[in-house]
């Protein structure tokens, strides 16, 4: 036997070979080539899209919160109230609505509930926050809480963006892999008759 032609050689390749491919592979469908380029598509999208997409989600909730902040603190000042009441003591609540007073800017008395701690004895000033209508509200936006809503966007626009690709390719491999069962069912049915006659002789 001619060593050259051996496979167990490391010779080089006799001039018959030399045209072939080394990626070559009989055994690999059309639907292998198509999936594995599927895939590195996908591993592409994922690796532009995830970024893009975590980084414009987070900026612009971020900008969007800060926008409100302004607004708000813009709105919003604290007033000095004082309670008009004891609170109650004997609560299982952290904070207990009590009733307080206030002067406003425009010189009017506004009265309303509060949440303080229990048992704050009547007198006790607190400091509320309230809008250009004299309105009990909330503290503003601060940027804290803007920094966060834009991390906490951004990732889950970055986990929705893997999801997504995640989703496309599982479907697509599903889809795929119910493709190659039916024609490996045609395929069989072509090929089981040859099969089975060889065995009757």
């Amino acid at each position: 036997m001619n060593a050259r032609g051996s496979p167990y050689t490391s010779g080089p390749p006799s001039p018959r070979d030399e045209h072939v491919p080394r990626s070559a592979n009989p055994l690999k469908r059309p639907s292998d080539v198509f999936e594995w380029w599927f895939r590195c598509l996908l591993l592409v999208v994922l690796a532009v899209g995830l970024p893009l997409a975590a980084y414009g989600t987070g900026m612009t909730a971020y900008e969007t919160s800060m926008s409100a902040a302004r607004t708000q603190a813009a709105q919003r000042h604290e007033v000095t109230a004082r309670l008009t009441e004891d609170a109650e003591r004997d609560t299982y609540m952290a904070k207990q609505p009590t009733r307080v007073r206030w002067t406003g800017a425009d010189g009017v008395v506004r009265t309303t509930a509060v949440l303080v701690k229990p048992g704050t004895p009547k007198g006790t000033a607190v400091r509320v926050w309230v809008d250009r209508n004299g309105t009990v509200t909330g503290p503003p936006t601060s940027t804290l809480d803007a920094r966060t809503t834009g991390w906490v966007m951004g990732g889950a626009a970055a986990f929705g963006t893997a999801l997504g690709v995640y989703g496309i390719w599982a479907g697509t491999h599903v889809l795929l892999d119910r493709r190659r069962s039916r024609q490996w069912d045609t395929e069989w049915e072509r090929a089981e008759p040859l099969w089975s006659a060889r065995f009757r002789r």
